[in-house]
């Protein structure tokens, strides 16, 4: 470890790691019922947890010794109520040391180091890329897509009181941080009642108010200050994207209605930001001639937030002419007084326009061949015999439509939504500019007339073909979906009526790669693999047909969702892999964990433009991979999908997860507005069931197998065919292999096996608990073989650090959550009529809160 880490290291346990000991304290000493009894039996319960496990006891002997040997409650209920208090001091544990890391973030990360804007430039100048970078910037952004994904539990408020919280504590400000600490103890965490679309896209505008607008802000400032000619009028270089109430797919409660609703609250958001920035301004520049020019523009955009209905002419392009009036008069008669203060706003108008972020619109491909069916057979928009074409016959049908749906009311009432979302959006890109809603996402896409009949029914909905200002974007996630892909898009690329829109959209197709539902379908390794090969040949595809091709990349939460270290995946890249921009999804604990306060989200945001920039400007790699490592990584691939197959395909797999795991409480968790399965069926299914809760269901088990299942089988194998040693060299050589380990790592970390280590003898779940197991064992063991190392994740040291302690933190809730899970399978197996049945549901509920927040340093 080099000096700066190890000092990373101590600044965190000084920062962190002392002060949360300090800080907790307080808590036992807060003004509350019994808390101070709470507060001591839980340390007790740590101890006994830690000792019980190392002894092979089961969360039950473990939960019932504690009572036993601490407490005189002999009530089952009073020990359950002792339980939900256990759970209500660890959440606010957790909070506060969420806040602690938040508070700590500049003094442990180098913001200027390796990997941020400051070290890009220092690399151009060094090298004189001046030119290039100009080049590069020219057509190259990140684009960053906020989603409403379920992974994140905590409430609106506590989000709040961490917020309020962590600048206490930066100052040391004891009063406040005693003050919030109070308030935390009041703070209900649990939600009585599920989000709608619309309150999750609330919660998320906040980060794009009080986080994101002044971190993107700092980052263009500074790029355009130092290299004033590299950053193209036409390319803001950042944006930012938007699913709450725009992503229909499974969630019937997105309704057209909510997406302009979300699509005007947006805009609101942007205005509001840009009025107090106004305002703020006119307290500096206070110069002659400038007072009116900020005074006109300050009324317009007062007159449409806070006059209910009215919408004055208001534009980027009228915005940008009044603030660069501005900037020549201080330039010209002011000598450049707080010249800087203008440009940075210019800068946001020129990133946020009226749109804030850019709100996606997402439907499952299935839909829409019921909606055209359903056209054909209530209007004469299309022929009577829609459904008894051929798919060819429909493509030339769909690509050459002249007529459009008339107003009708259909029985279904996604019919009714999907068409008119299509006509709505053209309302919201004319209030909120192109950018405001022109991306549709079709996910589960598995074929060209899947695409094809999306711009069918945008012709229906009323759009021209040559004004069409709509990218239509597939979303591939299966194994199977990634491996047809190339051969999908050059159906589609040949299309003469479809290549003629990609000519109006500059000869740009954003496709996305889902890798949540590809690690359910394939396992880890496959799903890395598959999205990589199709990458691979679909760039090559593009190429042939003079396409630039986007990635819009599904990454998000733990490394067994696309998490992780998602920047050196990006930095790992060569040549023959498409790098026009960077395109992924933020999600759930994500948001809070990575962009929560602006000195995150600025760190953040920079690696990923470091990663692209010098990936095209510095890196003499023209393929990511050699041809025999290639190879090598197909067989690694392949093996561990037959491995995680068996597994998947175990006759007791969907009731391990059942009954086991708290998979099939997930939806009563109110996290999230959208059903954890596609369908409405009682029965599970793993093509139904959402790829967030079933790997959501395996973290709380803390069994993580996405995030490593079949790799230690596979190295195995590898190792008996006598190629381990090239699998050592792919690792020394190969970022990207280097990261795939890294992100497996780290999903081991995270797991406890001893937490169910009751099931090891277990007549029905044994077999299925001990493959995981011992799955678990070889992986571990061949990974610290390959990189050398005694310890996993030790590279990163302060990671490594962080987990262990919110590990420790959360023992207590994973084990009263497999205690209340235990005592409800025998219930339910016995058909017993406990009256406490309904309080053992809800201690698993309640539980996952506090289980789900800790894993935060997963994303």
């Amino acid at each position: 470890m080099d000096n700066q880490a190890s000092r990373a290291l101590q600044q965190f346990k000084n920062s962190v790691g002392i002060r949360f000991q300090l800080y907790n304290s307080l808590f036992t000493s807060l003004p509350f019922h019994r808390i101070e009894k709470t507060g001591t039996l839980l340390s007790l319960l740590l101890i006994n947890c830690e000792e019980g496990y190392k002894n092979k006891r089961s969360p039950i002997q473990i939960i019932d010794e504690f009572f036993t040997k601490h407490t005189m409650l002999v009530n089952q209920k009073d020990r359950l109520d002792i339980l939900f208090r256990f759970i209500q001091f660890v959440e606010r544990q957790i909070v506060l040391f969420d806040a602690l890391e938040d508070a700590t973030f500049r003094d442990i990360n180098d913001l200027t180091g390796v990997g941020t804007i400051k070290h890009l430039e220092s690399e151009i100048l060094q090298n004189q890329k001046e030119n290039e970078l100009a080049v590069k910037l020219k057509d190259f952004a990140i684009r960053l897509v906020l989603t409403a994904h379920p992974t994140q539990f905590y409430p609106d408020t506590v989000l709040g009181i961490i917020n309020d919280l962590s600048k206490s504590l930066k100052e040391n400000n004891t009063l406040e941080i005693n003050t919030y600490l109070q308030q935390l103890g009041k703070t209900p965490f649990f939600k009585k009642q599920k989000p709608t679309p619309y309150d999750e896209a609330v919660s998320l505008i906040w980060y794009l108010e009080n986080v994101f607008y002044s971190a993107i802000g700092k980052i263009i400032t500074g790029l355009r200050t130092q290299f004033p000619n590299a950053i193209n009028e036409n390319n803001p270089v950042i944006n930012m994207g938007f699913w709450p109430g725009g992503d229909r797919d499974g969630n019937p409660f997105v309704t057209t209605e909510i997406t302009v609703k979300v699509a005007d609250a947006l805009r609101g958001a942007i205005i509001h930001c840009y009025y107090l920035d106004i305002r703020r301004l006119k307290r500096r520049l206070t110069f002659k001639g400038i007072e009116p020019i900020l005074t006109t523009l300050e009324k317009k955009l007062y007159n449409n937030i806070f006059i209910p209905g009215q919408r004055t002419p208001l534009s980027k392009q009228l915005m940008l002419e009044s603030l660069n009036k501005v900037r020549d008069i201080l330039i010209y008669e002011n000598n450049g007084l707080f010249l800087d203060l203008i440009d940075n706003l210019i800068n946001k108008v020129y990133v946020f326009g009226l749109h804030f972020a850019s709100l996606d619109v997402r439907q499952e491909s299935t839909v829409h061949n019921t909606v055209l069916e359903a056209i054909s057979s209530k209007t004469d928009a299309l022929p009577k015999n829609y459904s008894s074409l051929t798919d060819e016959q429909k493509i030339e049908l769909l690509t050459n439509m002249n007529t459009s749906v008339p107003d009708t009311e259909f029985e279904n009432a996604i019919i009714t939504d999907t068409v008119q979302t299509i006509k709505a959006i053209k309302t919201i890109q004319d209030y909120n500019g192109e950018l405001g809603c022109n991306r549709y996402i079709i996910s589960q896409c598995n074929s060209a007339l899947n695409v094809l009949e999306v711009f069918g029914l945008f012709l229906l909905g009323g759009w021209k073909k040559e004004e069409l200002s709509i990218d239509i974007i597939p979303l591939f996630e299966t194994v199977d979906d990634l491996q047809n892909a190339a051969e999908i898009m050059e159906t589609l690329y040949t299309n003469k009526e479809y290549a003629a829109h990609l000519g109006l959209r500059n000869k740009r197709q954003t496709i996305m790669l889902g890798f949540s539902d590809g690690t359910k379908d394939g396992g880890y390794l496959m799903a890395n693999w598959g999205i990589y090969k199709a990458k691979e040949e679909l760039t090559a595809i593009s190429k042939k047909y003079d396409i630039d091709v986007i990635f819009f990349d599904g990454r998000g939460g733990p490394p067994a969702r696309g998490g992780g270290k998602t920047h050196n995946f990006y930095a790992s890249m060569g040549k023959n892999i498409s790098n026009k921009e960077i395109q992924l999804t933020i999600q759930g604990q994500t948001v809070s964990s990575n962009f929560g306060t602006v000195d995150a989200a600025q760190f953040n945001i920079e690696k990923l433009l470091h990663a692209g920039i010098t990936n095209d400007l510095f890196s003499t790699k023209e393929i990511t991979l050699e041809k025999n490592e290639e190879v090598l990584l197909q067989e690694l691939a392949d093996i561990s999908f037959d491995a995680y197959n068996k597994l998947k395909h175990h006759p007791y797999f969907a009731d391990y997860l059942s009954h086991i795991s708290p998979l099939r409480f997930y939806s009563e968790t109110n996290i999230g507005s959208r059903p954890a399965k596609r369908s409405g069926s009682n029965k599970l299914s793993l093509k139904d069931l959402r790829a967030i809760p079933f790997v959501g269901a395996w973290s709380q088990l803390k069994q993580n197998v996405t995030g490593y299942y079949g790799v230690g089988i596979a190295f195995q194998e590898m190792e008996k065919k006598g190629k381990f040693g090239e699998l050592k060299t792919l690792y020394k050589n190969s970022l990207f292999f280097k990261t795939l380990i890294d992100n497996c790592e780290m999903a081991m970390k995270k797991s406890f096996f001893g937490l169910t280590e009751y099931l090891a003898k277990d007549e029905k779940y044994g077999e299925i608990w001990n493959m995981i197991r011992s799955e678990f064992e070889l992986t571990q063991k061949y990974v610290l073989l390959l990189s050398g190392k005694s310890e996993l994740m030790s590279n990163y040291p302060i990671d490594l650090l962080s987990i262990s302690m919110r590990e420790r933190i959360v023992l207590p809730l994973l084990t009263i959550q497999q205690f209340a899970i235990a005592n409800l399978r025998e219930i339910e197996d016995k058909q017993l009529h406990s009256p406490l049945k309904e309080t053992y549901e809800k201690l698993v509920i309640r539980s996952s809160f506090g289980i789900i927040n800790a894993g935060r340093n997963s994303a």
